[in-house]
C-alpha cells in the first residue's frame, strides 16, 4: 500500500499512525523522545474519555505509545531539521542531522511547542506545580495563587481559563511589554524572572531585584506552532501560526496532512486524537488512490 511517516509522538501523532497502521499502512513515527510533548508534563489528567481515576501526563503518553506499537507502528527517537518533497513528486522525505526518512504521504503533529526560558526550577519542577496547559491543569488549583508566564495572546488565554479557578492570577511578562492590557482580574509584573523556587513543588518566585513572591502555580505559555517552519519549507499553507487543513485534515500540498495542536483551536487530548484518526484514515486513502 504504502508508507505513512509520522512527525510527532502526542495524542495526534499516536492516534493517526494507529489508524493509519490498522488501515494496512506501513507507518513510522518520528518523535523527540518520551517526556518531550505537551502531554508528558500535564500533572494530572482527570477530564478523558475512560480514566477510571487520574493519570499523570507522562503516564498516558506511555500507554499511548505502547499500544501503538503493539500493532506494528515504528517508532523512532530523532528530530527532524527539515522536511522536502523527493524527486518527482514521488513523495517526502525528513532529514535530521543523522538520517533521513522517506515515506508517500505525511501526517505531520509534532504539536506546537511549549518554548520556556532557562530559569532555574522551572524543568525541575514540571509537573510538581510548573504547568503547560491551564485547561488541564487548572481544576488542581482551586483558591490558590497562580501565575502565568508570558507576554501574548496565548498567556492571555491561559490566565483567563485560571481565573473561574485559582484564588490569584498573575500575568509575569519577564521584561517583556505584554501585547495589550492584561485580561480584567489578573495582576501584572513585568519584573524579570531570575527563578522559580521549590523543592517538591512550587511555593514562589524570584525576580531580578530580589523580591519574591509565593505561589502554588507556574503556567508557561511562550511559544509559537512547533510544526509551522517543517511545513513552510514544503509549501504548506498557513493561518497565522497553525497549520491550514480542510475536514480531512488535508493541507493544500497533496499527501501531506496534519493534526493536533498545531492545527490551532482547542489544546486538548480529546481534540488531538479526533483529528489524528481522520489525519492517518485520510493519509490511507491518498495512498489507496496513488
Amino acid at each position: 500500500m504504502g508508507k505513512v511517516l509520522v512527525l510527532g509522538g502526542g495524542p495526534a501523532g499516536v492516534s493517526a499512525a494507529l489508524y493509519a497502521r490498522r488501515s494496512g499502512a506501513e507507518v513510522q513515527v518520528v518523535f523527540k523522545g518520551y517526556g518531550t510533548s505537551a502531554l508528558s508534563k500535564a500533572e494530572l489528567i482527570q477530564n478523558y474519555y475512560g480514566l477510571p481515576s487520574p493519570l499523570s501526563g507522562a503516564e498516558l503518553e506511555a500507554h499511548g505509545i505502547r499500544g501503538a506499537k503493539a500493532v506494528g507502528v515504528e517508532f523512532v527517537e530523532d528530530e527532524l531539521i527539515a522536511l522536502e518533497v523527493q524527486e518527482d513528486f514521488r513523495g517526502f522525505r525528513g532529514l535530521s542531522s543523522h538520517h533521513s526518512y522517506e515515506a508517500d504521504s505525511l501526517i505531520i503533529a509534532a504539536g506546537a511547542s511549549r518554548k520556556a526560558p532557562p530559569l532555574p526550577g522551572l524543568t525541575e519542577l514540571a509537573g510538581h506545580g510548573v504547568s503547560y496547559c491551564a485547561t488541564c491543569d487548572g481544576f488542581l488549583y482551586r483558591g490558590k495563587t497562580v501565575a502565568v508566564l508570558g507576554a501574548g495572546e496565548y498567556a492571555f488565554h491561559e490566565a483567563e481559563s485560571l481565573l473561574p479557578h485559582a484564588g490569584k492570577v498573575f500575568l509575569f511578562s519577564n521584561g517583556e511589554q505584554p501585547a495589550a492590557d492584561p485580561p480584567a482580574g489578573v495582576e501584572h509584573r513585568a519584573d524579570p524572572l531570575l527563578a522559580v523556587e521549590g523543592n517538591e513543588r512550587v511555593t514562589g518566585a524570584v525576580f531580578a531585584d530580589g523580591s519574591r513572591l509565593p505561589i502554588d502555580g507556574l503556567f508557561v505559555a511562550i511559544g509559537t506552532a512547533g510544526s509551522t517552519e517543517l511545513a513552510r519549507r514544503l509549501g504548506v499553507m498557513l493561518e497565522g501560526q497553525n497549520i491550514k487543513v480542510d475536514a480531512r485534515m488535508a493541507t493544500n500540498v497533496p499527501g501531506v496532512f496534519a493534526a493536533g495542536d498545531c492545527t490551532g483551536g482547542l489544546l486538548q487530548i480529546s481534540k488531538a486524537v479526533q483529528e489524528g484518526a481522520v489525519a492517518g484514515l485520510s493519509a490511507v486513502k491518498f495512498l489507496s488512490g496513488k
